[in-house]
């Protein structure tokens, strides 16, 4: 049973693992109420070596502790009878302490078939097998060029959207790390990302941003970056001054520290000269902001993005260009709503 709507029947959803295993990966919606807590499973585990029974009654009576702890917690305070889903590593012990403990009192528990380790093995199989049901919608275009806010007008005009960089928590570029937004692990990735397939039905196009194989530190599927390449490509362009007005709202850290943004740039000297990467400390000194991220973009994103979209969209066929006039949240709402209704034919765009 791992059918993402079938965990919604379920009041609670309780992961008995270690914080240490439920920050790696969990199922959507649950929350931690450990059985043992991360230096208690090193505990048990260090004993477990030499001492196995030793280690079941050290783990048990922290187990008994633990849970007496969670029951007082707002979740257990009513007489409702909840249907209550535990799950552990394999399905095992922990989750059978937890599932013992919540019958007694009377809750309706199930435990996860085979745990976490089983969801693992479904959520990568299954995330080979969904995006082959998809039809997207592909937009393209240079950094800057507001795909992301021309996505959530779509989203909020009734379409299936698709957000990677917002699941990702990363845009997308060596500088695309977002300041006191970490990044979640692949497992967690894989998670969030299969919540969020698992809610599209096949029946209407899926619009979704031209992404890399890797958005900072996590991958996209296999299946699904490749659906992608084979979905219909729309070419976004927008006037310069819109973008430079867009790289201030998106990068705000580096308009502070232009100076950190040439160093983090510069691992970039095999690909951009020494004359360009002068140019631009010299810009970021003066703080010459616009004019910085203007050449960034016309010296390095703008080809690399160019490059990259001819060799993963060539077979396609010609894209549907969308030329934007500005990047105000009503201009785009319009867009989005034109967009929605012509998807299926090519024609030009409204003017503002």
């Amino acid at each position: 049973m791992y059918d993402v709507d079938t965990l919604k029947k379920f009041d609670l959803v309780i992961d008995a693992r270690s914080p240490r295993e439920f920050a790696e990966d969990h199922l959507p919606g649950a929350i931690n109420l450990p059985v043992v807590f991360d230096d208690e499973y090193a505990e048990v585990g260090t004993t477990h070596r030499t001492d196995p029974m030793r280690a079941y009654q050290i783990g048990v009576a922290y187990s008994l502790k633990n849970i007496a702890r969670h029951l007082e917690l707002p979740y257990f305070q009513t007489s409702r009878r909840s249907s209550i889903l535990v799950y552990c590593f394999r399905g095992g012990k922990r989750s059978k302490l937890w599932a013992d403990t919540l019958e007694t009192i009377g809750y309706k528990v199930e435990r996860l078939p085979k745990g976490w380790k089983g969801y693992r093995n479904w959520v990568r199989q299954t995330l080979e097998e969904i995006p082959a049901n998809l039809q997207f919608n592909v937009l393209s275009g240079p950094t800057g060029c507001g795909k992301t806010r021309l996505l959530t007008a779509l989203r909020k005009a009734g379409s299936q959207v698709i957000d990677l960089e917002d699941i990702a928590s990363h845009r997308g570029s060596i500088i695309g790390a977002i300041p006191g937004r970490p990044q979640p692990t692949q497992k967690l990735f894989d998670s969030m990302l299969l919540a969020e397939l698992y809610r599209l039905t096949p029946e209407k196009p899926v619009w979704i941003e031209s992404e890399s194989k890797r958005i900072g530190h996590v991958q996209l599927p296999t299946a699904l970056f490749n659906k992608m390449h084979e979905g219909r490509l729309f070419s976004v362009q927008t006037p310069m001054p819109e973008r430079i007005a867009m790289w201030r709202r998106e990068y705000p850290h580096f308009e502070k520290d232009p100076k950190g943004l040439v160093i983090q740039l510069s691992h970039l000297k095999s690909l951009v000269s020494r004359v360009t990467l002068q140019k631009w400390m010299s810009l970021a000194e003066c703080n010459e902001i616009d004019a910085l991220f203007e050449s960034i973009m016309l010296d390095y994103y703008d080809p690399a993005y160019s490059r990259s979209t001819r060799k993963n969209y060539s077979h396609t066929g010609c894209s549907t260009g969308i030329q934007l006039k500005t990047l105000d949240s009503t201009y785009l709402a319009t867009i989005a709503k034109y967009l929605i209704s012509e998807s299926e034919t090519p024609t030009s765009l409204p003017s503002q």
